[in-house]
């Protein structure tokens, strides 16, 4: 099997290190030489140095890094865009997550294990919850479900089979839930999904969003929303 993972990245020169090192930590356990494995980083639009701190850190990296370059400012478009090379090199299995977050030691092993699949929807957990208050983190408790059979939806943790995604209109070309519509296709055709809290993604607390309505964006609404209640 070959299996690529998909990071889109828009001016990430602060997290794009941890997230590389985390994925590689996760490469290294995969123990299959019959398995072929790239990183795809799509950097979208980059304004800052997520470019030349990439280049400094891929002759010290053990697994294959692609870097690809595109102006489109849309995270639909660029997952898709990645999609579309890995596709076109023959990848079999896709794995997506983003560039502030990272995968956890068994993300890999975890996915291999539950082939065949169509596709898989894991978890995150946030990084760091020092800076958000503690209404906002005992709300966000009670709405996450960590479980097996959950249901919630993640870019940054999100796998599927090439063969599933060619059954869709793929990624379209949303500023935010694109993640969503592939997965709602994906229901609509009646296609084997696994819900699952074994795969799992340690991603960013910060509140400054990238995309609206994203992880970010959700979490500074619980953040607001409690703040009248913290004063008090």
């Amino acid at each position: 099997m070959k299996i690529a993972v998909v990071i889109p990245a828009y001016n990430e020169q602060d997290y794009l290190p941890a997230c590389l090192s985390a994925l590689e930590i996760a490469i290294k356990q995969v123990d299959d030489p019959n398995l072929q494995i790239e990183v795809v980083l799509v950097l979208d639009s980059c304004t800052d140095h997520s470019q030349q701190r990439v280049e400094q850190l891929k002759p010290s990296l053990s697994f294959k890094l692609n870097v690809l370059v595109c102006q489109f400012e849309c995270v639909g478009a660029v997952r898709h865009f990645g999609v579309q090379h890995c596709i076109a090199q023959g990848y079999e299995w896709i794995a997506c997550t983003d560039a502030d977050s990272q995968v956890d030691t068994a993300w890999l092993v975890q996915q291999l294990s539950c082939q065949p699949i169509d596709l898989i929807c894991g978890v995150v957990e946030v990084d760091d919850w020092q800076h958000l208050s503690q209404s906002a983190q005992a709300k966000y408790q009670a709405h996450y479900q960590d479980k097996m059979g959950h249901s919630h939806i993640h870019g940054a943790n999100l796998s599927f089979s090439v063969e599933a995604y060619q059954r869709t209109s793929g990624f379209k070309a949303l500023c935010s839930h694109e993640d969503v519509d592939l997965v709602q296709q994906m229901q609509g055709l009646g296609l084997n999904i696994l819900w699952s809290n074994k795969i799992r993604v340690k991603t960013s607390s910060r509140l400054n969003a990238k995309t609206p309505e994203g992880f970010s964006y959700f979490l500074k609404t619980l953040e607001s929303e409690t703040k009248p209640l913290d004063a008090s």
